[in-house]
This record gives C-alpha cells, sequence and structure tokens, in this order.
C-alpha cells in the first residue's frame, strides 16, 4: 500500500474519533455545569474541557471569558480550530475522499452524510437544536461510520491503518479525561460521599460510556481508584488503555504478517502493552496517577510518531 493511502486512512479515523471524544467531553461539562450548586457558568468546569482537548493556550486567543458560549462554540463549531468538531469532521472527509477506492459506499456517504449536515451549522442553530441532542447525533454518526468500517471493511492493511488511528485517539483522550477530571474533583474533600461528588464521578464515567459497567463490575460506591482501575487496567472494558493498546498491538502484528518485518512501533507497542496487562492499581498510585497518565500520553504520542515514520507519508 501507498504510504499516501495508509495515511489518509489513518487520520480520517483518527480525526472522527476526535469528533466523538470532543462530543463526549463537551456534553459532560453541559451536564455539570446544569448542577445548580455548581453554578450554570462554572469556567473550572468548562476550563477543564479545554485542558482535555489540549486548547487552553489558542482558545486564550480568541476569547476573554471561559464560559458556555464561548466554550461550546469553540470546540463544536469553530472553523479556526483544528480540535473542533467541525474541523475534526471536515478533515476526516477530506481524508476519507482521497481514498474513496480503498472505502466500502456505506462508509462513504455515513461520513459524507456527517460532514453535509454540520458544514451549515452555527451557534443560534446549535442552540435550537439543543446542545446535548447535538451531542448525541456526533456520536451517533461516529457509531454509525465504525460500525459501517467493522461490517463491510476487507479485513486487510487498509483496515488495520483505519483501527489504529480509532485506538490511539481514543486511548489519549481517556487519559487526559483521566488525568483532569481526577485532578479536579479529588480536592472537593468536603463533598466526599455527597450529591455533587457522586454526580460528578458519574458524569466521568458517562464520558466513556462506563457508567453502567462500572455498577455492573464494582456494585458499590464510585470511588476514585475503581475508576482509575476501570479506564486504565480492564482488558474488557472498550474505552480502557488496556483495551485500546490490546487493539494497536493487535493490528501492528497484522501489519507485521502482511509486510513480513517489525519496526520500533512495535516494540514501543508491545511495551506499552505490557505495561497495562500486568500492572495494578496500586502501583499506579504509588507511582502517582498524574505521573502515570503524563507518561502514558507521552509514549502514546512516541507510537503514533513512530507508526508515522515507519508506515505514512509524513511524520
Amino acid at each position: 500500500m501507498l504510504s499516501r493511502t495508509a495515511d489518509s486512512l489513518f487520520w480520517a479515523s483518527r480525526y472522527m474519533e476526535r469528533a466523538e471524544n470532543t462530543a463526549r467531553v463537551l456534553d459532560v461539562g453541559y451536564r455539570v455545569s446544569l448542577v445548580p450548586s455548581l453554578g450554570a457558568e462554572d469556567s473550572t468546569e468548562w476550563g477543564s474541557v479545554l485542558t482535555i482537548c489540549g486548547c487552553d493556550a489558542r482558545f486564550a486567543e480568541r476569547y476573554d471569558t471561559v464560559s458556555k458560549r464561548n466554550v461550546i462554540d469553540f470546540m463544536a463549531l469553530d472553523p479556526e480550530n483544528p480540535s473542533s468538531i467541525y474541523s475534526s469532521i471536515r478533515i476526516a472527509r477530506e481524508n476519507a475522499r482521497a481514498e474513496r477506492n480503498n472505502l466500502t459506499t456505506d462508509i462513504w456517504e455515513a461520513l459524507n452524510a456527517t460532514w453535509l449536515e454540520i458544514r451549515d451549522m452555527d451557534y443560534a442553530v446549535l442552540a435550537a437544536y439543543g446542545f446535548q441532542k447535538f451531542f448525541d447525533w456526533v456520536k451517533e454518526r461516529s457509531h454509525l461510520i465504525r460500525g459501517a468500517t467493522m461490517a463491510t471493511m476487507l479485513r486487510d492493511d487498509t483496515f488495520n491503518y483505519t483501527r489504529l488511528g480509532t485506538f490511539i485517539e481514543r486511548a489519549d483522550n481517556t487519559a487526559r479525561i483521566l488525568d483532569v477530571k481526577y485532578h479536579i474533583l479529588l480536592p472537593q474533600t468536603e463533598a466526599v460521599g455527597g450529591a455533587i461528588d457522586y454526580y460528578q464521578w458519574s458524569a466521568l464515567l458517562r464520558s466513556v460510556s462506563a457508567f453502567r459497567i462500572y455498577r455492573r463490575i464494582y456494585r458499590d460506591a464510585i470511588l476514585p481508584s475503581r475508576v482509575a482501575e476501570l479506564m486504565i487496567l480492564r482488558g474488557d472494558m472498550p474505552r480502557s488503555l488496556h483495551f485500546c493498546f490490546r487493539e494497536i498491538t493487535a493490528n501492528l502484528d497484522m501489519l507485521a504478517e502482511v509486510y513480513g518485518e517489525r519496526h520500533e512501533c512495535h516494540r514501543l507497542a508491545g511495551e506499552i502493552h505490557a505495561r497495562l496487562r500486568y500492572g495494578k492499581v496500586d502501583q499506579v498510585f504509588q507511582e502517582g496517577l498524574h505521573e502515570f497518565l503524563t507518561d502514558f500520553i507521552e509514549r502514546n504520542n512516541r507510537l503514533a510518531v513512530e507508526i508515522g515514520r515507519n508506515f505514512l507519508m509524513t511524520v
């Protein structure tokens, strides 16, 4: 396969996953802002949305105030913000269009229809449509495109590059959500065990579709250590770091079989996967959760660079 093709497929899936992840983070920010005792315009909560998405500096260049309207407008619809939902879907669609011959009709039509629906939307239209309804729509479109990929795509290197982009992006987002939210929620010692504390941790779990999963596994109060264990080390939780790297290593192994050789990215992915597969939550907290997650994000980014160097058109 041409490296240009691999590059387009990798980034198409990565940006579509980014659009879904941004919608999830905004949805949680919006839900938490509705809690009366937190205040409808809680700058801490909306500031955390920007931090998770890595857009603090870019936002500060454009806006003077961190507020619901400004953050939603910037992160959902701003065409000049490359991490906005609007830009992510546009870039995903542009990459997919370049490789239409390598995608099935179902995948292309689902992605193209998503772009056609969002391209003329502005804040007034979004507010009239409903914020939560919009965030749910983005998630549903992402699920539709991913479902079309799983159901119709040939299991060759094309499929592997598509899946690599998805799970590299998902792992990064899960780590960022847990790191930022943990530091915001943990200091609230006066509210531990209270309604607000429960609602905030529940919102964190819902941001990765894990609230019911948590209840099914632990059947107990929502504890930070168990949330961390679920989102980092559980290999059966679809948005956990462990699950993401199980998929990443599997797809890299299949590429090694296709091309008959292994690269530095295979070693890096295997090293990260082993740490997640055999790690214990006590060890994570002994190291320091923030330090563990910061190190993971750096390793994940380094892996993405190595994948680019070994397989893709650009680094």
